[in-house]
């Protein structure tokens, strides 16, 4: 597994692809609430999809990293809505 996505983030982390509308969804949500994140497109960072493969044990996207270390694979709008609250974001 790659060190570069092997720490907590300083900032949530989406795993996603172009193509996936699961994603698409995932950051509508974040940009309207205007909450800052990091995308990263396992299409395109070889290190990433192997990353989340090794982490979801197949490749689900999206999946999300928060600061805290914890973690959401294809969550539901209401789920990121809570755990968003949860973190007082």
């Amino acid at each position: 597994m790659s060190e570069k996505y092997g720490k907590f983030p300083e900032q949530i982390t989406v795993f996603s692809a172009s193509w996936c509308p699961d994603c698409k969804r995932v950051k509508k949500l974040l940009d309207e609430k205007q909450i800052l994140y990091l995308l990263v497109d396992i299409g395109k960072d070889n290190d990433a999809f192997l990353f989340v493969e090794k982490l979801t044990r197949r490749v689900k996207i999206p999946t999300i990293i928060f600061p805290d270390g914890t973690q959401m694979v294809e969550p539901s709008n209401a789920e990121l809505v809570a755990k968003l609250e949860k973190l007082s974001l």
